[in-house]
């Protein structure tokens, strides 16, 4: 009988076992390219993890979420070394960008999962935290020349908190030239969100993520190009 990889790697997070959840990954990987453990293995775990956590099942906890972003960084760390040893191009830098928790969400798993695939894809993030006002997120967007931020919600009542985030960025005229992605389990529930709260795109999953960035950060070149010959 076929040894269900994702039902292991699921318990072994489940359990904080991020030693046993690694030798899930590495007990997958034998006999296949590692590259292809985040879409078939890491991605549809996440996902299925994600959605325990936003019903609040299956034994999730802030630790359990810990583990989880920790065994996405640590594939992740694995696919950039694996990378360099076999002397591939770099990637090209991108962004910079912006990651956070909206005001009073305090559930930091999904965006750290974003985080880490952004990285891997090459961008430069800035992970504000949790708890972000729409002061400091366009602030730090300002200082750091981000063209998106990424907005995280769990919960319909601070996802609310979104469309502050929305007023700030057209208070100060950078509609357009600043782009806003929003993410989180309430997005996934009820997509029409998205457009009321003022975001200008989601993505169904983490690693959905690059592809949903890079399209932002081009709609916002198309409002100013950026300066210096700055990527892409």
């Amino acid at each position: 009988m076929d040894r269900n990889y994702s039902r292991d790697l699921l318990e072994a997070i489940q359990k904080a076992d991020r030693a046993g959840a690694n030798a899930v990954v590495d007990a997958w990987a034998m006999g296949r390219s590692f590259h292809r453990v985040i879409p078939e293995l890491l991605a549809p775990t996440l996902e299925t993890f994600g959605k325990l956590w936003a019903q609040g099942t299956g034994g999730v906890s802030l630790a359990t979420g810990y583990v989880a972003s920790k065994v996405a960084e640590d594939v992740l760390s694995r696919l950039l070394l694996e990378s360099a040893s076999r002397e591939t191009p770099a990637l090209p830098a991108k962004g910079p960008v912006l990651v956070g928790n909206v005001e009073d969400d305090f559930h930091p798993l999904g965006r750290k999962m974003v985080a880490a695939f952004l990285r891997a894809a090459g961008w430069e993030v800035h992970d504000l935290g949790v708890d972000i006002g729409p002061a400091q997120f366009v602030d730090m967007a300002e200082e750091t020349g981000a063209r998106v931020i990424g907005a995280s919600a769990m919960m319909f009542t601070t996802a609310k908190n979104v469309a502050k985030l929305r007023d700030e960025i057209d208070r100060r005229g950078l509609r357009g030239r600043l782009q806003l992605a929003v993410g989180g389990a309430v997005f996934k529930l009820r997509p029409e969100l998205v457009e009321a709260f003022g975001g200008d795109g989601t993505a169904a999953s983490a690693a959905e993520a690059p592809a949903l960035f890079e399209r932002l950060w081009q709609q916002a070149l198309t409002f100013e190009p950026a300066p210096g010959g700055m990527r892409p």
